[in-house]
């Protein structure tokens, strides 16, 4: 490997962006020990001597009339990036999911001769497909995280590259919630349920009463549960402590932990949570989960208007039929929430059941995400500048 330096460019939008890069960050300086990594991300890049131009917060708006509210400031972000990134050329730039922000830089950035690699694949597969023709005019390859998606990126000639998910080779295949329990202190045999309100302060806001006020619906039925409620930064904790407080939920046996989601998650007998990405963790932890999703009700309209699956929780997808529940807008009530979580805990051949179709996803999805991804991004951008590139293997 040579030893000149590497300068590559990611922008990460969200958390579990976050964690995505920082793991491919690891990967990467392995095989390139003098890169260097600056853009977007989050503290978990940072953690990898990731240089944070904006932190990803800026970025983790979700849904069309939050988006246009915001529109001016993620724009001026963009525009910042691209004029930068495009007066110093990096050798390579990654945008990490995120793919209404990141597709315009990176079509900039192929258009300019720098090889544009987007990490996690847009859901084309379940709404808005026609933009697999932006996708092939922006991008340069296409890391993709689920089995069933090279498929649609090869029918249209784009280049892609089936890497596997991460967390599926991070977390254990066995189940850990005894271990999980004795980390944070509880008892085996107490009710425990995790609440995961969302990672974007968005999300907060839509969710967090509801997962507050299902808490207490259930505390109904079985009064000496408890909740843990792991939250993602500080910004994210304040909002549900306000929320609580609206709620006058004090009394309530809520356990706000920082960090330590998958703890939580493992420690539970069952999860409520809102849709994305941690639908994938609670079932990697072979947990029965509610999924409950809301947003402004005009973007879901048109959310709604541009679906073609039936399922809304990656669990689902992945698995072709509704394993989990889920509860979207007004079903996603309290009382609703409630029993599907009182009927996990009590129903043992269920969870049996949710278990062993998570344990067969599990296996499908671990395949050495990060040095698989770091391979072919070094195979693409060696490929792109050329074999006499001072960056080849």
């Amino acid at each position: 490997m040579t030893s000149s330096l590497v300068r590559i460019a990611m922008v990460a939008g969200e958390a579990s962006g976050d964690l995505l890069a920082s793991h491919l960050i690891q990967a990467l300086k392995t095989r390139l020990p003098n890169a260097v990594f600056y853009g977007v991300g989050g503290p978990r890049m940072a953690g990898k001597g990731f240089e944070a131009w904006y932190p990803l917060e800026k970025l983790a708006v979700r849904g069309y009339v939050e988006v246009l509210k915001h529109y001016r400031e993620l724009r001026s972000i963009r525009d910042d990036i691209k004029r930068r990134l495009l007066a110093d050329p990096p050798d390579c730039f990654i945008g990490v999911d995120a793919p209404d922000f990141n597709l315009n830089i990176e079509r900039a950035m192929k258009k300019a001769g720098v090889p544009a690699i987007h990490y996690v694949s847009p859901s084309i597969w379940a709404w808005r497909g026609k933009r697999i023709h932006t996708i092939g005019a922006s991008v340069s390859l296409v890391l993709a995280l689920f089995p069933f998606e090279p498929a649609l990126y090869e029918k249209q000639g784009i280049p892609v590259r089936y890497v596997g998910h991460p967390l599926a080779d991070i977390l254990p295949i066995d189940d850990q919630r005894a271990a999980a329990r004795d980390l944070l202190g509880l008892s085996a045999t107490q009710p425990v349920f995790a609440l995961l309100p969302g990672s974007r302060q968005s999300e907060l806001q839509y969710m967090a009463d509801t997962f507050i006020e299902a808490a207490r619906e259930l505390s109904k039925k079985l009064p000496d549960a408890s909740f843990l409620v792991p939250m993602a930064t500080r910004e994210t904790r304040l909002l549900f402590e306000e929320a609580r407080y609206r709620c006058k939920a004090d009394d309530l046996p809520i356990r706000i932990l920082f960090g330590h989601s998958h703890d939580a998650m493992a420690a539970s007998d069952a999860v409520l949570v809102a849709s994305g990405t941690a639908t994938l963790e609670a079932a990697l932890l072979k947990r029965p989960m509610a999924v409950a999703y809301k947003m402004a009700p005009l973007s879901f309209r048109l959310m709604r208007r541009m679906g073609y699956l039936p399922y809304i929780a990656l669990p689902n997808i992945l698995a072709g039929k509704f394993v989990v529940p889920e509860f979207i807008q007004d079903d996603a009530s309290p009382e609703n929430l409630a029993q599907t979580l009182y009927n996990f805990y009590v129903d043992r051949a269920a969870r049996a059941r949710i278990s062993d179709v998570f344990r067969d996803m599990h296996l499908r999805l671990r395949r050495n995400t990060a040095d698989v991804a770091a391979d072919a991004v070094i195979e693409c951008f060696t490929e792109f500048r050329g074999t006499n590139t001072a960056i080849a293997c």
